[in-house]
């Protein structure tokens, strides 16, 4: 709490609550009512008061909580970068926007093109070549087979993407890889330690 900044309503603060036991105790109330009244009304003003003091702080805590459940805790962005750290199970992991939707990735430097579900693909409205020839995928479970497909928009905070070419199929799991060709639309990428940079 920075005194300077909070002093002001502090004192505010202060001075309602003795306007307050001014007014009870000009109603003539039996002290014991007054005393309940009084309390009362001290502890309304003191849990607004340390919401207000700590009001920076709550708001850190949100914007956390917030960040975890879109998914986003471990990665930032502005118009220079963006930043991913390392995740506890030793992958990187971006959340986009592909055509609006939310859709968490994995960044694989080992998978040649961005590979989607099929669930995933109907959500977010991804352009599928149904006619075309399949293509055959190795993956960690074996060869599957894939049709071509195309991201009309990827879009991460600022940066965007357009027509990004992916790999659908309704053989691979859950999991959304962002392959070579993601990483070779970036000016630069880089790996430091535990934290992956991208410059778009």
């Amino acid at each position: 709490m920075n005194f300077m900044e909070d002093g002001p309503s502090l004192i505010w603060g202060i001075v309602c609550v003795l306007l307050l036991v001014s007014a009870l105790a000009a109603r003539r109330l039996p002290f014991g009512q007054v005393a309940k009244m009084t309390l009362a009304w001290i502890a309304i003003f003191a849990a607004f008061f340390a919401v207000f003091s700590f009001r920076f702080e709550f708001r850190q805590i949100w914007d956390r909580v917030k960040s975890e459940v879109a998914g986003t805790a471990n990665q930032s962005v502005d118009q220079q970068a963006i930043i991913i750290k390392r995740q506890d199970d030793g992958h990187y992991w971006l959340q986009v926007e592909v055509n609006t939707t939310p859709v968490r990735f994995l960044i694989d430097s080992g998978a040649t093109t961005t590979a989607i579900n099929e669930n995933t693909a109907i959500e977010a409205s991804v352009e599928v070549d149904r006619d075309g020839y399949p293509v055959i995928i190795s993956t960690a479970n074996g060869r599957v087979t894939a049709q071509r497909g195309s991201i009309k928009l990827l879009a991460i905070g600022p940066h965007r993407i357009e027509d990004h070419h992916v790999v659908v199929s309704d053989k691979f799991d859950d999991t959304n890889v962002l392959g070579m060709n993601f990483l070779d639309s970036m000016k630069s990428w880089k790996v430091e330690g535990n934290v992956m940079t991208l410059q778009p």
